[in-house]
């Protein structure tokens, strides 16, 4: 009989072997443990880097003309500049940000609930930054590609022949950009808000949920269990290629093993796709393991450990439950891999 004991406890366990205790002991002694360092491993760590299927679709974004008096009216469209990613403004309101006790696959990261206010209305990128917007930024900039982190040998590590260019599986310009770092994004929301001379940025952390919800408070904005027409993520599509993976995977396909071509599902209420699933998205604010404390006025949580800055979404490889809009990841804001990337905003 296994000594789950002592294994739950160490850092020898990899997800699927973490996983496999929860399946037999759901309510066991060490069930918090195991599902903390399960949610842990999906937000920091990317899957074994695959060959991919099939190449992928070659679906082109709409472009909207640029226009230099953008009305910021809920439900308005514009690009500010060639090349600048397509915004949406959202209106401001109130929210209920975190989760509920009683939420299936819930972690204790995602409370106290609390009421935040968005006090004005948002432009909110309508997809996540693209691999074409990405490249503009590097080509006029001469930023390095950089490297991406991936699985060899049993362990993490660094590969330098691996970046926002070749992440391991097969992109084309439509696709959002992976393999980026939180410097990485902050350094291309510095270069647009320079190249537009408007206020671009990150998004924050209540910003996102805000967005991601957009009215909901259910699990997720659909609803309250997983529908692959609105969210990409580890589901029976990408069972074909990851053969071993969990029975937590979603039992429906979304016809994507990795990253889909941005606006290929489902968008939600404010007509911002991908919100959840895709690539985890890097947010403004730094790590805290709960809200004690968070500002209650949309604005981004600088205090707390600023090595670490928060992630949202989930992605391609994750479980369902880690795309719930409530959920959180987190990880270092030099850390780039293969499903790691973000979106933008601005403010009039």
């Amino acid at each position: 009989k296994r000594d789950w004991s002592s294994d739950v406890c160490s850092s020898d366990l990899n997800a699927a072997e973490l996983q496999a205790y929860l399946d037999q002991f759901p309510n066991g002694i060490y069930a918090g443990v195991a599902r903390a360092r399960v949610k842990a491993m999906s937000a920091r760590k990317p899957p074994p880097t695959q060959v991919a299927v099939a190449p992928p679709s070659t679906t082109t974004i709409p472009a909207t003309t640029p226009s230099a008096n953008v009305s910021f009216t809920p439900g308005t469209s514009f690009r500010d500049c060639d090349g600048c990613p397509e915004m949406v403004v959202i209106p401001p309101g109130s929210f209920t940000m975190g989760s509920p006790a009683s939420e299936q696959g819930r972690d204790d990261d995602e409370g106290p609930q609390h009421t935040v206010n968005i006090p004005r209305a948002l432009a909110v990128g309508k997809f996540e930054v693209t691999r074409g917007e990405y490249a503009q930024f590097t080509n006029e900039t001469n930023r390095s590609a950089g490297s991406c982190y991936v699985f060899r040998d049993g362990k993490w590590e660094e590969d330098t022949s691996r970046n926002w260019r070749g992440p391991g599986f097969a992109q084309n310009e439509t696709h959002p950009v992976a393999c980026v770092s939180w410097d990485d994004a902050k350094a291309y929301v510095a270069w647009l808000a320079r190249k537009s001379g408007k206020n671009y940025r990150l998004l924050t952390e209540a910003e996102w949920e805000y967005a991601a919800r957009a009215g909901t408070s259910t699990a997720y904005y659909w609803g309250n269990t997983h529908d692959c027409r609105y969210a990409n993520a580890a589901d029976q599509t990408y069972k074909t290629v990851f053969t071993g993976a969990s029975a937590n995977i979603a039992t429906c396909s979304d016809n994507h093993v990795y990253t889909a071509p941005v606006g290929s599902l489902q968008a939600n209420a404010f007509g911002l796709h991908d919100m959840l699933g895709n690539v985890w998205e890097w947010t403004e604010d730094c790590w805290n393991e709960n809200y004690n404390g968070a500002p209650t006025g949309g604005t981004a949580w600088t205090s707390g450990n600023c090595g670490l800055r928060v992630l949202r979404g989930g992605s391609w490889n994750s479980f369902p439950r880690y795309l719930r809009s409530a959920n959180r990841g987190w990880n270092s804001s030099g850390f780039p891999i293969n499903t790691y990337g973000f979106r933008v905003a601005r403010t009039e």
